[in-house]
């Protein structure tokens, strides 16, 4: 079945840099666009970044363009999301998403 096991989350102090990870199985991965999403406490979820699943084009949410990338790569299943310069903003659980599927997300916070 379809499983996407997201890592990397932590706390983080503001300015600082993460490498959240998405690893998928149980579909041809390299058929699928892929997405990341966060939800904040008491917000609702909302997309951060996306990369296609064929030349890799990739797009992002205004809030993080510029300090967030999105990557993957289609040998190992695996796509990644750099996030630089953070901000208490950014804390929010984050989740891998594809098509109708979800990871059960990994907590990022921001603070001093």
């Amino acid at each position: 079945q379809v499983q996407l096991v997201e890592s990397g989350g932590t706390l983080v102090q503001p300015g600082g840099s993460l490498r959240l990870s998405c690893a998928a199985s149980g579909f041809t991965f390299i058929n699928y666009d892929m997405n990341w999403y966060r939800q904040a406490p008491k917000k609702e979820r909302e997309w951060v970044a996306g990369i296609n699943r064929g030349p890799g084009i990739t797009g992002y949410a205004d809030s993080v363009k510029g300090r967030f990338t999105i990557s993957r790569d289609n040998a190992r299943n695996t796509v990644w999301l750099q996030m630089r310069s953070l901000k208490p903003e950014d804390t929010a659980v984050y989740y891998c998403n594809t098509e109708d599927y979800w990871g059960q997300g990994t907590q990022v916070t921001v603070s001093s």
